[in-house]
């Protein structure tokens, strides 16, 4: 692709130090007096990239800047300019140049400059003739993305339970696609056309819940003013996802342990039982076997349950499946959004890379759809990204990755939560639970794994 370089200035000695230099990088270099000058050279030398100084007799570089975006496609405008002012840095950058310099300029920054404008480029392009994100209806389903050895042996086990309609249990951290997962098993058994559905225990009382899969009778409690079938026969053939079933209590427990074995229930209310031939696919983040040996969990229940199971590694497990996966995404962001960005620039791939994404695919998506929206052009640069919470902004080094103003994962909502409940309670976790409408074991192991 064409690296040439328009250098535009009024200062004869500046333009010929930036030609000198330039050309002795490997570029191809022409240069220009005057803004109108440069628009008159634009079109034979067909520039990929135009360097101009902002104040200048006639025409300015930003009005050289205006009519360069709005007719020349393609063309990456760096602004140059003797006064540090935010006004003039702000209306460059928000007029879509892709860098802002203060005079006097270094060379050696513009080159760097240069090189890196040329390289996001062809990072560009290459993504555009591509097309990295196809809109199929696999990537709409939400495909699983990954090469990683573990996710190839997930891939696997998602064949095999394919042909039959055995019990799965998912574990993994927040946000590393467990329902995905529980999805991909769905629509890849012989059972596809039934109704997949999906169910957080975490959002509903027990009473709820119960009366959500198993649905209730008419009377059967204050509010039922008719019988209401529940998930698990409206799901029949199809699969019920219970997620977060790690938080369920004893009571639930045990009513849903009678279903797996019997493949009966009782709606609430109801004095006959139900068949259900739904395959149970549960999921959560909470260590079982702890939860297990602690009695937080029926070990009966949890055989049941664990007929497969699948241990879905987190992102920073899996680091080298990260460039692919933001590609992936980044595609399904610009279409749901409407975004114009294509790619991910080196220097925004490498700050991906690095971070350990505790919430995991879902905030590697939030992150990145935050980036689509305030990008300019067609790539993510560095400093689109907003990365980690507002404690890593006390032990970052200055001029960092910035930082949201609290953690905007689950688990970040619920330790906000936990801390106010606490503090209002001077402490008394059983005063805590009781506010928080959960046990008082349950908020013992919410502390312990986040560390309180």
């Amino acid at each position: 692709m064409s690296q040439r370089i328009l250098v535009v200035d009024d200062d004869a000695d500046a333009l010929e130090v930036y030609k000198t230099r330039l050309t002795h990088a490997g570029f191809e270099v022409e240069t220009a007096e005057s803004a109108e000058k440069a628009l008159s050279r634009v079109k034979a030398f067909d520039p990929a990239l135009i360097v101009t100084d902002v104040r200048m007799s006639g025409m300015s570089g930003l009005d050289l800047l205006e009519k360069v975006q709005g007719a020349m496609e393609g063309v990456d405008v760096v602004v140059m300019t003797g006064h540090d002012d935010m006004d003039t840095a702000v209306t460059a950058m928000k007029s879509g140049a892709f860098d802002f310099l203060v005079k006097p300029v270094d060379p050696k920054v513009l080159q760097g400059l240069a090189k890196r404008c040329f390289r996001e480029q062809e990072l560009a392009l290459q993504a555009a003739e591509e097309d990295v994100a196809p809109e199929t209806e696999a990537l709409a389903r939400g495909q699983l993305i990954g090469r990683d050895p573990r996710m190839v042996e997930i891939y696997k086990t998602i064949g095999v339970l394919a042909r039959n309609r055995a019990t799965v249990l998912i574990l993994g951290e927040t946000g590393t696609g467990k329902e995905v997962i529980a999805r991909a098993i769905h629509e890849h058994s012989l059972h596809a056309e039934q109704p997949f559905i999906a169910v957080n225990c975490t959002a509903l009382t027990d009473k709820l819940l119960e009366s959500e899969l198993f649905g209730h009778v008419k009377g059967a409690f204050t509010g039922a003013v008719g019988t209401r079938k529940g998930y698990f026969e409206l799901a029949w053939d199809g699969t019920i996802f219970l997620d977060e079933i790690g938080d369920t209590s004893p009571d639930f427990q045990s009513k849903l342990l009678r279903v797996l074995q019997e493949r009966q229930f009782y709606p609430v209310g109801g004095e006959h039982p139900k068949v259900t031939k739904a395959r149970v696919v549960a999921a959560t983040h909470q260590p079982m076997e702890e939860l297990v040996s602690e009695g937080g969990f029926r070990e009966d229940l949890y055989f049941r349950l664990r007929v497969v199971e699948i241990h879905v590694p987190s992102l920073r497990e899996r680091r080298e499946d990260i460039p692919l996966l933001a590609q992936h995404l980044l595609g399904r962001i610009r279409r749901e959004t409407g975004a114009t960005v294509r790619a991910i620039s080196e220097e925004a791939m490498a700050r991906i890379q690095e971070y350990d994404w505790p919430g995991n695919v879902r905030e590697l998506e939030n992150a990145l759809t935050r980036a689509a929206i305030v990008a300019r052009g067609p790539l993510v640069g560095p400093d689109h990204l907003t990365l980690g919470t507002s404690a890593d902004l006390m032990a970052a080094p200055k001029g960092s990755v910035r930082v949201l103003e609290g953690d905007l994962t689950l688990d970040g909502a619920i330790e906000c939560q936990i801390r106010r409940v606490l503090e209002k309670t001077d402490g008394n976790k059983t005063e805590a639970a009781s506010l928080l409408g959960i046990s008082r074991s349950r908020l013992t192991r919410y502390m312990e794994r986040l560390g309180l």
